[in-house]
């Protein structure tokens, strides 16, 4: 089948490349050139692991192309999926207007019958104003369908993800619309045994807002505990794993640490409080979530000056710029709280991350950044651990003391043991394995 994806970013090219790695033919287009060229040169505008071999192969075969124009894409393909931003907008609501831009491009050049996706996490009844502005563009009584497919997709392990979901949730209204649909998808249905789910266009659209927000909130839940447990001496990784094993909340997203960043959660918790606003019910869990993953930062940062008293002049190495391990997305990272904390503070920065150097740097130019974690960390009054990457796991711990100048590790992901560390002569503060009172009560 051909198929156009309109947005190159996380979630559209690896749809793209994931349905052409299937058999389709795909056409992925995208408003920014330079973005299309670099595609177009088998350059990853992102860094996600397995794309790029994926993008290679498809392209080689002829099942894979690039454009920048809608136009092409809505003459290409019958299914076009929407995969554009939705970043936050006016008090913190799901911006639209980029999906709204496709859905009137698509109207003004449709000649024939279309199914538009949403594959773009979008705001409960989007299908209601899509449909809306097709109608207002159409130069003809074209007939056309609108159907919402959300994603999903894990940064660092989104390949994975898009070949073994743990679902596929469709929200279709008319028989042609879902048996374009099931075509499509029947390949991963068939190789996964993946739950294939059709439900109506709201309840598909709601499903993803409630799944993040429900996610981000084990989140604070469990940092919340964790807070509990520096007061009792509690050890967090022991009521985590004793809350996990119960079947009925189970073991993911039960890690404490400096709270949840990326490009979904926290917009999408935003979106679901406005959200629930506006249709009269308000969200005060949500908020409370929210007030939580911002407070858990603070409490780190707490405990990095409690240990140095005076930040200023002091080298802090930095370990970990991304949100999570296995991407090179800054959006939303712990980093980016940090590091303007410190700066503002007037402490010396050194940084690592093995790929998302390059796009912090586009955010905070002009920093310091070295090759390996231990370089980093040489002559550093502190270590400020934020993104567990196994190379940061792995560290060889003798080295480690060895080239700091004070053994100070600040450790935001519970990467190493506490009891381990204190023989080994660090002064280590981590996330909810440390007995007696905080720092700070705030």
């Amino acid at each position: 089948m051909k198929i156009t994806i309109v947005g190159t970013g996380y979630v559209g090219l690896v749809t793209g490349a994931t349905f052409s790695e299937i058999g389709h033919n795909v056409m992925c287009v995208d408003n920014d050139e330079s973005k299309v060229k670099k595609l177009k040169r088998l350059e990853m505008p992102i860094y996600e692991e397995g794309l790029e071999d994926m993008v290679k192969r498809n392209v080689k075969a002829g099942r894979l192309s690039f454009s920048t124009s809608i136009k092409e894409g809505t003459e290409f393909a019958t299914v076009i999926f929407i995969a554009v931003g939705t970043p936050p907008g006016y008090k913190g609501e799901a911006n639209m207007s980029y999906v709204e831009r496709v859905g009137r491009e698509v109207a003004e050049n449709m000649k024939s019958y279309r199914l538009l996706v949403e594959k773009s996490t979008v705001i409960v009844n989007t299908n209601q104003q899509l449909k809306r502005t097709m109608n207002k563009y159409l130069e003809d009584d074209i007939p056309f369908d609108v159907a919402s497919n959300p994603e999903f997709l894990r940064e660092g392990t989104a390949i994975k993800d898009a070949f073994h979901p743990d679902r596929i949730v469709v929200g279709v209204e008319s028989p042609q619309g879902a048996k374009l649909l099931r075509e499509i998808y029947e390949p991963i249905v068939t190789s996964s045994k993946c739950e294939y789910l059709e439900m109506n266009i709201a309840s598909a659209e709601l499903t993803k807002h409630a799944a993040n927000s429900f996610l981000a909130m084990k989140i604070s839940f469990i940092n919340a505990v964790s807070r509990i447990c520096e007061m009792t001496g509690a050890d967090i990784k022991q009521v985590a794993h004793g809350i996990g094993l119960d079947e009925r909340i189970g073991k993911s997203f039960l890690y404490a640490g400096v709270g949840y960043g990326g490009s979904c959660f926290p917009k999408d918790v935003d979106a679901f409080i406005r959200m629930g606003d506006e249709v009269g019910y308000s969200l005060n869990i949500l908020k409370e979530v929210q007030k939580i993953n911002i407070n858990q930062r603070e409490h780190m940062m707490r405990k990095l000056q409690h240990e140095l008293w005076v930040l200023e002049d002091k080298v802090i190495a930095v370990l970990g710029l991304a949100f999570k391990p296995g991407t090179d997305d800054v959006r939303e990272a712990p980093s980016l709280y940090f590091i303007p904390q410190l700066l503002e503070r007037k402490a010396k920065l050194k940084l690592w991350d093995p790929i998302a150097r390059e796009k912090f740097d586009q955010i905070h130019p002009g920093l310091s950044y070295f090759k390996t974690p231990l370089e980093c960390c040489k002559d550093a009054d502190a270590v400020l651990i934020l993104t567990e990457w196994p190379e940061v796991r792995n560290l060889d711990l003798k080295k480690l003391k060895d080239v700091l100048k004070v053994p100070i590790v600040i450790d935001g992901r519970n990467v190493f043991e506490p009891v381990e560390m204190e023989k080994r002569g660090f002064i280590y503060k981590c996330v909810g394995r440390e007995p007696g009172k905080p720092i700070d009560k705030k």
